[in-house]
């Protein structure tokens, strides 16, 4: 168990790097969240009064605290500021002069209407990179539509690929789309900021969630770049292998990915089909990918006959790559899952025993870690108004005016 400590700046690879977080939902905080888990002094900024939606989405701890909001705004501090207020556009130019990063998510347009965009912060703080994220980018006919995962998984190709054939449209089970655009616009930011330590120039970091659920879809733009056919959902199988799918057995589903030709023979000797190796229908992957569907049938009359963890025992004794398919609470109860720390139980004055998921990449020198949970909103608006200079009279002035709310 993680006990909880109180926000620690010096710990993980990019302590001392201050970040401005303007964002909201989902694909803005998982990008901050992946910079705060590695040590950023990720500083929320949020409408006070409301603050960001996830607060009031899912389950709740407290009235303005959810799980979800909980998962992706660990490690971060909240400062609810109006920035519709000259005021409040005052306050949050000061911070912009020391920050290292401004990220946000509204439709393309609105920080600059506000007169907070990338071209008025630059002035004030040249190696300042400036990171937006929306549905299809600040460029381009669709700049100004509004973008949600589900859409862009649909205007993306995702959603022509997911499910079974003949079946209806389905989505990944996950915002995908908007995970992704938080995990590429990450990646983007770092990028400008090694450029902008060595060169002093700052700049603009542009992405989509469109954008990233077409960064997926590697196989099947290859297929349609390649033959000129439109690729379509397949289940649980592999665009171009073999048997690489869930599988029936006795008790459930069983992912077999006997996809290359040694992976292949070991399987067949490890389920006791031999046969099949030397069977002319089956000899090479492409003869196994055109016959499939006979393939995945004549297996699950083969495993059917035990349990998936009969046949889980088997496949590793032989080396094939196997795996079961997880509930939830299967996934948090699984060895591998806790000896890599993706549950992480943290111990907090106010809302109890909290759980989270870990960090999902380790680095050996300077691991990320979860310092804290996601902060109440306006939780730290003095304490982060006071490190920008103002006085205390100042903050109790910002708050009385109702620019600030503590």
């Amino acid at each position: 168990m993680i006990t909880m400590t109180q926000h620690n700046h010096q710990a993980g690879p990019l302590a001392g790097v201050k970040v401005l977080d303007l964002t909201q939902i989902m694909a803005g905080p998982m990008c901050t969240l992946l910079l705060a888990d590695m040590g950023a002094d990720v500083i929320k900024i949020e409408r006070p009064g409301t603050g960001d939606d996830t607060r009031r989405m899912g389950h709740r701890f407290t009235g303005d605290i959810s799980g979800g909001f909980l998962a992706l705004n660990r490690n971060k501090r909240s400062i609810a500021l109006d920035l519709r207020a000259e005021a409040g556009k005052a306050v949050f130019k000061r911070m912009a002069e020391t920050a290292d990063i401004v990220a946000e998510n509204f439709r393309p347009g609105v920080m600059d209407r506000l007169g907070l965009g990338y071209e008025t912060l630059s002035e004030i703080n040249p190696a300042l990179v400036y990171a937006s994220i929306s549905g299809f980018g600040g460029t381009g006919p669709y700049r100004n539509r509004g973008g949600f995962d589900l859409v862009a998984q649909g205007m993306s190709g995702l959603m022509s690929v997911t499910g079974f054939p003949e079946g209806p449209p389905a989505k990944v089970g996950v915002p995908i789309t908007d995970i992704g655009a938080g995990s590429f616009t990450a990646f983007g930011i770092l990028a400008a900021y090694i450029h902008a330590q060595r060169t002093g120039q700052g700049q603009q970091v542009d992405g989509s969630l469109m954008e990233a659920g077409i960064a997926y879809t590697i196989w099947e733009s290859s297929e349609y770049f390649t033959t000129g056919e439109i690729p379509g959902p397949l289940g649980s199988a592999h665009r171009v292998n073999a048997p690489y799918q869930a599988l029936r057995t006795s008790d459930g589903y069983i992912n077999i990915g006997a996809a290359s030709q040694p992976t292949w023979e070991q399987f067949c000797r490890a389920i006791g089909q031999e046969a099949l190796i030397e069977d002319p229908q089956y000899l090479e992957p492409n003869d196994r990918k055109a016959r499939e569907g006979e393939l995945a049938e004549l297996l699950e009359g083969i495993l059917a006959e035990h349990t998936t963890d009969y046949w889980m025992e088997q496949l590793e004794s032989a080396g094939v790559v196997a795996g079961p398919i997880y509930d939830m609470a299967q996934v948090y109860a699984d060895e591998q899952v806790l000896a890599r720390d993706m549950k992480v139980t943290l111990q907090d004055d106010e809302l109890g025993e909290l759980q989270n998921i870990g960090v999902p990449v380790k680095l050996s020198a300077t691991p990320g870690r979860i310092r804290h949970r996601g902060p109440a909103l306006g939780q730290h608006s003095r304490e982060v108004l006071l490190e920008h200079g103002y006085t205390a009279d100042q903050v109790e002035e910002l708050i009385a005016a109702g620019v600030v709310r503590d």
